[in-house]
């Protein structure tokens, strides 16, 4: 791959230098390598991702609850009008679906306005039991509709789709801010089934493993590294690999940990043979096994009912509603179930009316579905979206990222503050959706100031820029991509306030093109995260 000394590749004003660098970002690195997704290996005979560097994940590890968040994606775009029945309007339903409508017969009542068809009916005992919950007419303003940008949307919480980390993995720079040097010793977060989605992604790390079946987990779980780290090209490229492998080598600590709680677990329900039962078997062994993560996603699909409704939409309801029923009564085996809340999601909804190949068209909102039994009671929460008005569409009547700060705060127990920060520096509004945090926590945590920074980029340099809170000794050292120490940046008393660092002036030798890290101590708290140099 490289034939030239370090010294001749490092000298700078060639092209060759600068195209080789300017090629080069870390994703498109990533995949050249083939090292990009989010950490994948086959368990249980389903792809399985573990988030390492992954922001929600290390927060929620820190949170002071046990308490377990299944979220459960409806990959394509959930039709919530024939999962819950308006009954309550069932001539308006019924005349716009002529073709793919549910009869009433064929629904089954959870109150006297609305209800699941009958296929679902492995819900009743949970619904009976006040362990499920329907959010009426979830979505935003403006919805894309579109199955990439609606995926994104959900997973940043940014209705601009410009946004490029997610929900949960804006958490990890806040409340583990050396994730880059001390991830956690056990994954925060675990996804299985569909990977690549923007949840788990921080605002610059998210490495990925990947291995093709249980056989190699076993093999990577004993060795501790999937890649040979003894050889390398002796220049710029041969730098990158070596990082690259290294990391995706450091996220394998994992594998280990994760097939120990899956052989120390046990499955007592007997499962579907399906996508999502599958799924659902394996993070029930997890869990069962004291994996300790907090933060599971699988994922059922496709939802892109535009044709065949009426079959396809039956059976991934069928699949959902009884795994789910199965999920539950297996957790309940070990006396798990009442810590562990399931939640649905799905990137948009669907028209009311049918189109001409007896399906649906992309729509704005849906249910969001909530199980399990810390709800504490059956129900409907919000307002239903009415059929009548929206042009064929439905309004969404309750914004999904109220649900999202409601679950952050009163089920996992994070600091309302930091709520608003993972949800892009806004407060949403609290849905009251029958749970709440046991943790205590004071006024100092909710109205603490705290050590901020983040890195500004200007045409020709990387600035690092810091809020104190307080007059402390910092010091600030710039390290390459091996871990190799560059500069000291600061050594210095830093005063209370905003501070701004121009990498490139504090720095006395040429940099390279490419990746960077950057170490902060002040006091006794380290952060470190990465930088690029253009």
């Amino acid at each position: 791959m490289c034939n030239q000394h370090p010294n001749q590749n490092k000298k700078f004003g060639t092209s060759a230098h600068d195209d080789e660098h300017k090629k080069w970002n870390r994703r498109s690195f990533l995949q050249a390598l083939g090292l990009s997704g989010a950490g994948t290996m086959m368990l249980g005979g389903m792809p399985l991702s573990a988030s390492s560097n992954s922001k929600l994940a290390a927060a929620i590890s820190n949170s002071e609850t046990d308490r377990v968040l299944v979220i459960i994606r409806l990959k394509g775009g959930n039709d919530g009008l024939n999962t819950i029945v308006p009954i309550y309007d069932y001539d308006t339903y019924a005349a716009n679906r002529p073709s793919i409508r549910h009869q009433l017969n064929q629904v089954t009542a959870l109150t006297s306005d609305f209800g699941i068809p009958n296929y679902m009916d492995d819900l009743i005992n949970l619904w009976d039991n006040g362990a499920m919950k329907v959010v009426h007419g979830v979505g935003y303003e403006n919805s894309s509709q579109s199955h990439f940008a609606g995926s994104d949307i959900w997973a940043s919480t940014d209705p601009t789709n410009t946004e490029q980390s997610g929900w949960i993995g804006r958490y990890f720079e806040e409340l583990y801010p050396e994730y880059l040097i001390n991830p956690p010793d056990i994954p925060a977060a675990v996804q299985i089934g569909s990977i690549g989605n923007l949840i788990f992604q921080g605002d610059t790390n998210n490495y990925a493993f990947s291995v093709a079946n249980p056989n190699q987990l076993e093999t990577i779980a004993q060795n501790g590294t999937v890649h040979d780290m003894s050889s390398f090209p002796d220049c710029i490229y041969g730098d990158q690999l070596e990082f690259m492998r290294g990391t995706t080598n450091t996220t394998y600590q994992y594998a280990g940990t994760i097939n120990q709680a899956y052989n120390n677990g046990t499955n007592n329900s007997t499962y579907m043979d399906s996508d999502l039962g599958q799924q659902l078997s394996i993070v029930a062994r997890l869990i069962k096994g004291n994996l300790g993560t907090k933060v599971y996603m699988v994922t059922l699909g496709s939802f892109d009912t535009h044709a065949n409704q009426v079959n396809d939409h039956r059976d991934l309801l069928i699949d959902l509603s009884n795994s789910i029923k199965t999920f539950y009564d297996d957790l309940a085996q070990g006396g798990f179930d009442d810590k562990v809340l399931s939640m649905t999601i799905s990137e948009f909804g669907r028209r009311i009316y049918e189109n001409g190949s007896n399906g649906t068209d992309h729509g704005k909102a849906a249910p969001l579905m909530l199980f399990g039994p810390a709800i504490e009671g059956n129900g409907f929460v919000g307002q239903h979206p009415d059929l009548s008005t929206g042009n064929g569409n439905l309004d969404y009547t309750q914004d999904f990222r109220e649900v999202y700060a409601s679950i952050m705060q009163e089920w996992l127990c994070i600091d309302p503050d930091l709520v608003d920060e993972a949800l892009l520096n806004n407060t949403y509004a609290r849905v009251d959706l029958g749970f709440n945090c046991n943790a205590l926590l004071s006024v100092d945590d909710f109205n603490r100031e705290r050590f901020k920074h983040y890195v500004l980029y200007t045409d020709n340099d990387a600035v690092i820029k810091i809020k104190n809170p307080y007059t402390q000794h910092a010091v600030i050292k710039l390290y390459d991509i091996m871990g190799r120490t560059i500069a000291t940046l600061k050594n210095e008393m830093l005063f209370a306030g905003e501070h701004s660092i121009s990498v490139k002036n504090e720095v006395s030798q040429k940099l390279n093109i490419g990746q960077y890290i950057y170490r902060i101590s002040v006091g006794n708290q380290n952060y470190s995260k990465s930088l690029i140099i253009r």
